[in-house]
């Protein structure tokens, strides 16, 4: 369905309209569609379509069925199998979940056709390396793109997270790879760590190319901020790390879902781009456990693992919509001006948003230098 609607937002809604009428929809929906057109996130029309399920259905469903008529469930992972299961709308890879997808011989044919290319458009066998890392991210990207029916995140090299011009032309890179293979870019979001330098870069690709980013790595209503005003597609604030780091760093060891510091953080993010009319789309992510999965229902998009996608269909306890627009709107925050200074000082002020950025780009670039190892180690065999 979602390969066949037009482009234009008009023809989309009006579309999405015949569509509701056909099946007896209440008209309140086709607003909140077209809303979220307006967002250029084609992906939600099935999410709103959803929700209008009676609610002698909602009752008998799993937690994961449940949660699919909040928000739009994504799968974070590079597993093509856990894709099949879940038939979750979206799905985000990172070079953690590249670099053990790699490890798997399910995909030994996926990895000996990086290879290939790589050497065919490589010298040196530095080079070769490179161009197999950038063909093994997109391919694995295409394969899951045959998968769902919305987009795939593809994550930019954790080591230019401070260069924004390297950034913008890799990510560029990627996206001409993936219109090669067919793949048109609105299928294709192109992640980028939440430093001012990745938010930047986001900025221009949206703006002056037309590619739509994901900010990955933000623990910090300032990062949302930025990312915000900078008009981006879409942000993925952290959920787990920002708790680990409060269970490490402070006497409290555990929270309930609602009191958990990362459902906090989230939730203020959402309700403070609600308040303020901010298109930019929220993602919560990295996630210890469904009860704050629970907590956050009604966020515009939750990307889950395999783990706790399992979890949520084996349970059927009643969700609870807990974010909405009505919600965010009638929220007490106040508007932030925020500037690059203003920017590194609040992330300099907070110690948990710095330490947990730094710790994340770290632990990215560590696995894609041990994925360029492996591949290396392959193309010498080859060479």
């Amino acid at each position: 369905f979602l390969q066949v609607v037009p482009t234009s937002l008009n023809h989309r809604a009006s579309l999405v309209q015949n569509l509701l009428l056909v099946n007896n929809k209440p008209p309140f929906t086709l607003v909140r569609i077209v809303n979220c057109l307006q967002y250029k996130y084609t992906t939600y029309i099935l999410y709103f379509i959803k929700m209008t399920e009676p609610s002698s259905k909602k009752s008998k469903m799993s937690a994961l069925a449940q949660l699919k008529n909040f928000t739009v469930v994504v799968a974070d992972t590079g597993d093509f199998e856990t894709m099949k299961k879940y038939k979750p709308t979206d799905a985000t890879t990172n070079p953690s979940l590249i670099l053990a997808a790699a490890k798997m011989p399910q995909y030994k044919d996926l990895i000996s056709k990086a290879l290939k290319l790589a050497v065919a458009n490589g010298k040196t066998i530095e080079e070769q390396t490179e161009e197999a890392m950038d063909n093994l991210v997109v391919l694995f990207g295409t394969e899951i793109l045959s998968l769902i029916p919305g987009r795939v995140s593809t994550e930019v090299d954790a080591r230019l997270s401070f260069d924004k011009e390297a950034s913008i032309a890799k990510a560029i890179k990627y996206i001409k790879m993936y219109e090669k293979a067919g793949i048109p870019k609105e299928r294709v979001l192109i992640k980028l760590a939440s430093t001012w330098e990745g938010i930047q870069a986001a900025k221009v690709l949206e703006q002056e190319h037309g590619i739509h980013c994901n900010l990955t790595l933000l623990f910090s209503l300032y990062q949302a901020i930025a990312c915000a005003e900078s008009d981006v597609t879409l942000i993925s604030p952290f959920v787990g790390r920002i708790l680990d780091w409060h269970v490490a760093n402070t006497d409290k060891k555990s929270f309930e879902p609602l009191n958990d510091p990362g459902v906090q953080s989230v939730t203020k993010i959402y309700n403070y781009f609600k308040k303020f009319n901010y298109k930019t789309v929220v993602m919560g992510a990295s996630f210890r456990n469904i009860g704050e999965i629970k907590a956050l229902a009604g966020c515009d998009l939750l990307t889950i693992s395999p783990k706790l996608l399992e979890e949520l269909e084996l349970s059927n306890e009643p969700l609870t919509e807990y974010l909405t627009v009505k919600n965010g709107k009638a929220s007490d925050l106040n508007k932030i001006q925020i500037d690059e200074a203003k920017f590194r000082w609040e992330m300099n002020e907070d110690k948990m948003a710095n330490d947990k950025l730094s710790e994340g780009i770290r632990n990215f670039a560590a696995d894609s230098r041990k994925l360029e190892k492996i591949l290396t180690e392959m193309l010498s065999k080859i060479n």
